[in-house]
């Protein structure tokens, strides 16, 4: 894939497309599946964290892309800046801390639904300690996307830097919240949700699943936890149905749902990620609302389909080949291949 970054990892033409904004640190995968870790004898390196993915896969589909995010000064940060560069994303946003380690984690792969993950950032981790002063908010007004997770709504001084954020997009077009809720983050959900209750009228975009959307606004059956975030100030709900597809509405009136794309999972971790990042093209495309979430699902469907998260990011041309009834593992070498109809 060619690269829109220059020497110093930032963009080289035109004007910054997405920037995302949480967590990036290194996920360890092991390389033998349906076995705990106790018993695992190898494993996979590779760049991880929520909008660290997001991010490349937006890159991987054509965007020019950055991250505002935090690691330790240590090999696994150079790892992780590094990973970025290479798969496309810029690096100059990405703060050095000298307290505390970049993050690891930790995964177990029983397909086709069950994929415990063990996060180790005690007591914090470095992209949660990203200060405004670390921000540059020229780039946050300028990018046509920005793209934020509950997460980082956590623990200071990260939350203090997430308002200032979207004080300072001014509830642009394209301001995302990802209601990724992940409970070993917060002390209990309704910590998540009072923080997440401040933020909705500050975004354009809400994106979630069924179990998200409880804790944002106390709703599952996804028409109902579609509409509540409408009414808590959002243009745009998507409402992520599992099994059953994806659900989106919006302010206007318009109601799309989009059906799922049967796979045979390997590695579920990141199906959501790609989904983010093929939103996020969809959205700046301006493509109807039917296709931005036909392409996003399939974009799901491939990462799930393979070992990887960043790496195994889509292209569109993948994409647009398994929409069509299409194998888009097919092309990729021995060391990526696996099929969606079968196993390892």
């Amino acid at each position: 894939m060619s690269s829109d970054l220059d020497g110093l990892g930032r963009p080289a033409a035109g004007d910054l497309e997405v920037l995302t904004f949480g967590r990036a640190g290194v996920d360890i995968y092991p390389l033998q599946v349906g076995v705990g870790l106790e018993d695992v004898v190898t494993f996979g390196k590779y760049l991880g964290g929520t909008t660290a993915n997001v991010a490349v896969a937006a890159a991987r589909l054509g965007r020019r892309t950055a991250i505002i995010t935090g690691v330790g000064d240590d090999p696994f940060g150079r790892y992780v800046r590094r990973e970025l560069r290479d798969l496309g994303v810029s690096d100059v946003h990405v703060v050095t801390n000298t307290s505390y380690a970049t993050p690891v984690t930790f995964c177990e792969i029983f397909p086709p639904d069950d994929f415990p993950l063990y996060f180790y950032r005690k007591p914090t981790a470095p992209d949660l300690q990203v200060r405004p002063a670390d921000i540059d908010f020229d780039a946050v007004r300028g990018t046509a996307l920005m793209w934020l997770s509950v997460t980082g709504l956590s623990e200071e001084p990260s939350r203090e830097s997430h308002f200032a954020v979207l004080e300072a997009r001014a509830r642009r077009e394209h301001t995302v919240l990802d209601l990724d809720y992940r409970p070993m983050f917060w002390e209990t959900p309704g910590h998540a949700s009072e923080q997440i209750q401040k933020v909705l009228p500050q975004v354009t975009v809400a994106v979630g699943n069924r179990e998200e959307c409880e804790v944002a606004v106390g709703e599952t059956e996804p028409e109902r936890a579609a509409d509540a975030l409408l009414a808590a100030g959002v243009e745009l709900a998507v409402v992520k149905q599992g099994p059953k597809g994806v659900l989106a509405k919006t302010r206007s009136g318009e109601r799309v749902e989009s059906p799922p794309i049967p796979i045979t999972p390997l590695n579920g971790l990141g199906a959501g990620d790609s989904f983010g990042g093929s939103l996020c093209h969809g959205l700046l495309a301006g493509w109807p609302l039917e296709k931005v979430l036909a392409q996003a699902n399939a974009a799901g469907a491939i990462v799930a389909s393979r070992l990887e998260c960043s790496t195994a990011m889509p292209t569109e041309a993948e994409i647009e080949t398994l929409l069509a009834g299409g194998d888009p593992n097919a092309e990729l070498d021995a060391r990526h291949a696996v099929h969606l109809g079968g196993g390892r």
